[in-house]
Formats: structure tokens, sequence, C-alpha cells
């Protein structure tokens, strides 16, 4: 994060008491174990962020079908949700409590959207692995809501348009996904494939214009959307923070580089200037 980026940044959170909306670009887990600009950055921004009443976390790795539940556990699990990686990311812990009673709010304020409780999920690495960064004491009340992917794109954004008022109530929203995620194209050592250069600079492009619909529309979006996600899951995210800004929102991006080819690790905040 650059610092006039920063700077920004420190005065509207300061200037503001709606909460701020904030998409992380997460990446591999190893981010959380080694030393890398995105965990830099991510602590940074947390260093700076206010505090929050509740986290409400949208990850990528939780996906239902023709429901969004939301997890209202008291103490949710840190769940281990990959293979093949070392040790000492296994035996890492996010110990925060969860809120059931705000997360039944929830569940209420999401009715339209055929939510459910739930209280068997936990936070899966899209939530916990950044939130390491963002408040490292896991002093702060977090829960999931899940992605419903049998709805599509633009219904992300109305999930995000119906959550927005939740910022005024003090509660953080975070998007936790990837702009370009594309495993099967994924390269070390790699520079970044032109698919995802170019999705990636179309996503910024219009989300800098708040042209959220051209963010959804899959026949504009044409070949460019299945080569930068084979599935969406880590799209969706993204659509829900964009969906709960509104038009005196000023935009932040903070890093914005392709990861191992095919990964963008861009970030983003929304904030009341």
């Amino acid at each position: 994060m650059d610092t006039r980026s920063l700077q920004y940044l420190k005065d509207s959170f300061a200037a503001s008491d709606r909460m701020p909306l904030v998409f992380l670009g997460h990446g591999s887990p190893m981010n959380v174990i080694e030393d890398t600009p995105f965990g830099r950055a991510w602590t940074i921004l947390g260093q700076n962020l206010p505090r929050p009443k509740a986290i409400l976390v949208v990850s990528a790795h939780w996906v239902t079908r023709e429901t969004t539940l939301v997890d209202v556990s008291a103490m949710p699990r840190t769940i281990h949700d990959f293979y093949g990686f070392p040790e000492a990311l296994y035996t890492q812990q996010y110990p925060a409590h969860g809120d059931p009673g705000l997360a039944r709010e929830v569940v209420t304020l999401l009715a339209s959207h055929r939510s459910q409780e739930d209280d068997t999920w936990g936070l899966d690495h899209g939530a916990w692995a950044v939130l390491k960064f963002l408040y490292p004491k896991a002093d702060v009340p977090v829960f999931q809501v899940s992605i419903d992917m049998a709805r599509g794109l633009s219904h992300q954004l109305e999930i995000g348009r119906t959550l927005s008022e939740l910022r005024d109530r003090g509660f953080l929203i975070l998007g936790s996904g990837n702009v370009v995620h594309n495993l099967r194209t994924m390269r070390h050592d790699a520079k970044p494939l032109d698919f995802a250069l170019e999705f990636d600079a179309l996503f910024s492009d219009r989300l800098a214009d708040r042209d959220f619909a051209a963010l959804t529309d899959e026949e504009t979006l044409g070949t460019l959307l299945p080569q930068a996600h084979p599935t969406v899951d880590h799209y969706m995210p993204a659509l829900t923070i964009a969906g709960a800004s509104d038009a005196r929102d000023e935009l932040t991006f903070m890093t914005d580089a392709i990861d191992l080819g095919s990964i963008s690790m861009r970030s983003f905040v929304f904030n009341r200037a």
C-alpha cells in the first residue's frame, strides 16, 4: 500500500462514523506463514481500520445452493480447508468469538434471500488467513455468510445492497476471494498471463466507474470470465462488497499484483469520504 493511499484511508476512517467495506484478494494460504507484500499490506490496513462491533465475512470458500447460510456459532472453529501445505499452516488457529445474537439478526435481514441459521461451519481460510493480519488478537466477534451459487452474479450484488445497512451499526463487511482465480493455469515464477491482466484491468475500471452491472453481465464479459474464473466462487465476494457501497463512498485500491501467473491479489476499500 503506497503512502498516499494509506494517509487517505487514515483520514477518511477518522472522518466517518459509517464502517468501511473491505475486499481482500487472499491468494495462497502460504501468505499466513511467509513474509509477503500482501500480508504486510493487510497488517497496515488493520492498524488503521476502526474497531468494529462485529465482522461479517463473505468468503469464497463457503458456498451453498438455494440458500444463504449464516454461521450463528458462539465460538467458530478454525477450518483448515486446504491440502498439501506445510504442517505449520495446520497448527494455525484464530480463536475469535462469534456473536449468535447479531448473526441471527442477519438471518432475519436476509430472509428474502432464503437465509437460514448454521452452527457447523466456522471460519474457513478465506476468513481467518486475512483476519490474522487485520485483527491479530482475535478480539472482535466474527461470523461468516455463505454464497448461494445457484442465484448468479447479480444476486451477489443484491446481497451486498441488503447488508449495507449494517455499516451504520458498526459491522465491518469483509469480502475475501480473488478478482482473478484460475488454479488450472497457475505457474510458479510465471509472468502474469494476458487474460489475468485483462480481466483484472476490466474489473478495476468498471469498479471505479461504478458500472457494477457490467461486472455481472456474463454476455458482456464473454470468454474472458471463464478464463479468469473457471468457477466464480472467488469472484462473488468482490461483488458483495461492490453491492454494499454507494455513490458517496470513495474507492481505494491496495495491492494489485498478479501472483503465480493467474491469481489477482487486487484488494480494495470503500469508505465514506
